[in-house]
């Protein structure tokens, strides 16, 4: 159990040691956790006042998930996975010109259906949302 420059070492014991830190750093981390959630939740999420500061306002409305970010993601991976299947269809040419149609095609629409199922979810937050603004 000697390394290479010759000084012993116990990795059993050293392995223990990474673990009781990582299981204390686990417990602290859990503890903040806890009182930074309320205390942001406090602060930003319950007050329903307009604050002077831009960020503070931006922070308030995104915790308060006012403003959504799945959207832009979900058409960024959909342009990404269309993108990949078609590209990757291609290499089935030299194997079947059938795989690479059924591919091509398929999984195109396959994809497609997902994102539009995945959108049509957001449109309906959407559409809820004005609704709920306009009953107000």
């Amino acid at each position: 159990m000697y390394n290479t420059y010759g000084y012993g070492s116990n990795s059993l014991g050293s392995s223990l040691l990474a673990s009781e830190s990582a299981g204390v750093w686990s417990i602290v981390s859990l503890i903040l956790a806890i009182i930074g959630a309320i205390l942001a939740y406090f602060m930003f999420v319950k007050p329903e006042k307009q604050y002077p500061n831009k960020f503070v306002n931006w922070l308030r409305s995104f915790l308060n998930f006012n403003e959504m970010l799945i959207e832009p993601i979900l058409k960024v991976t959909y342009i990404f996975f269309a993108l990949f299947i078609t590209l990757g269809s291609f290499s089935l040419i030299s194997v079947s010109f059938v795989s690479f149609l059924l591919v091509l095609v398929l999984g195109n629409l396959s994809i497609r259906v997902i994102y539009e199922a995945s959108m049509m979810m957001v449109s309906i937050w959407k559409n809820t949302k004005e609704i709920n603004k306009k009953m107000k």
